[in-house]
């Protein structure tokens, strides 16, 4: 078995995204404007799905690299055609 990434990169961007939430719930009690909340929200959105393509990024190299080196990688293929579908919905 492959060893699994460290996801330094995605847990570093997510503490920065922890940090955003928190910014909005400031704005949300601070009566802020809509649409000033709202764009912090997509932007924490777009942040989790980098630290999403990321970890997946990191599954393709690792993980099914190497099940499909070393026997028949179908299974971790359906597995990761399963994650990126339910990614895009």
């Amino acid at each position: 078995m492959p060893k699994p990434p460290k996801h330094t990169e995605s847990l570093t961007r997510l503490r920065k995204v922890e940090g955003q939430i928190k910014g909005i719930q400031r704005m949300l009690e601070e009566q802020r404007y809509c649409i000033d909340v709202l764009q912090q929200v997509t932007a924490a959105r777009r942040a989790l799905d980098e630290v999403a393509l990321t970890i997946m990024r990191g599954h393709i190299n690792s993980c099914v690299s190497h099940a499909i080196r070393h026997r028949d990688g179908a299974e971790k293929v359906e597995e990761l055609m399963r994650a990126i579908n339910r990614f895009v919905k």
